[in-house]
C-alpha cells in the first residue's frame, strides 16, 4: 500500500474520498489491510483510484497536501 503514484497537477483540483470495504478489494490488497474492515479510496474527477488509505483523515490529509480540494462520496 505504499506504492507510488503519478498525480495530475493540471485541470480539475478536486477529488473524491470514499469508503471501500475490504472485502470487496484484490486478495493482494486485503492481505496488506491487516485487520481493516475498510479503507478510503481518492478518486480523481475521472474515477480513476489516486490513492488507498487506511483511513478518512488520511484520505483529506493527502489530498490537501498535493493541493486537491477532498469531498466525500457517500
Amino acid at each position: 500500500m505504499n506504492t507510488p503514484i503519478e498525480i495530475n497537477t493540471e485541470g480539475d483540483r478536486i477529488v473524491y474520498v470514499k469508503a471501500v470495504d475490504v472485502a470487496d478489494l484484490p486478495r493482494e490488497v486485503r492481505e496488506q489491510a491487516g485487520d481493516l474492515d475498510q479503507l478510503y479510496a481518492v478518486h480523481d474527477s475521472d474515477g480513476q483510484q489516486l490513492a488507498l488509505v487506511a483511513d478518512r483523515k488520511l484520505a483529506f490529509i493527502l489530498a490537501r497536501e498535493h493541493d486537491f480540494s477532498p469531498v466525500a462520496v457517500h
